[in-house]
């Protein structure tokens, strides 16, 4: 069993940055893979990033690929989502996510409470 807690979120201005955190609590975290989706108002939730515990696979959804960067604090059971150039159509609730499979699709197994991000124009 996992829990995820998200934070980070806010109100930012077009071409900002922000970075979200989320904060893992349970046991064998090496056995998942984890990662970001977001869901914005009306529409369906989105794959954003996703890496493995060891740091070795990492992959973006198109649309973020080149301005958000996933990372992760073994140590500290963290994962990290580095946003920047923030455009408006960023603005969305921010969920982290664990799958002992992939985190791909929408629902993945375990999954925080989110985060909103909203960005201005």
């Amino acid at each position: 069993q996992l829990q995820l807690v998200e934070s980070g979120g806010g109100l930012v201005q077009a071409g900002g940055s922000l970075r979200l955190s989320c904060a893992a609590s349970g046991r064998a975290f090496s056995r998942y893979f984890w990662g970001w989706f977001r869901q914005a108002p009306g529409k369906e939730h989105e794959f954003v990033a996703t890496i493995t515990w060891s740091g070795t696979n990492i992959d973006y959804a198109d649309s973020v690929k080149g301005r958000f960067t996933i990372s992760r604090d073994n140590a500290n059971n963290m994962v990290y989502l580095i946003m920047n150039s923030l455009k408006p159509e960023d603005t969305a609730v921010y969920y982290c996510a664990a799958d002992r499979q992939v985190v791909r699709a929408w629902p993945p197994d375990y999954w925080g409470q989110g985060t909103q991000v909203t960005v201005s124009s």
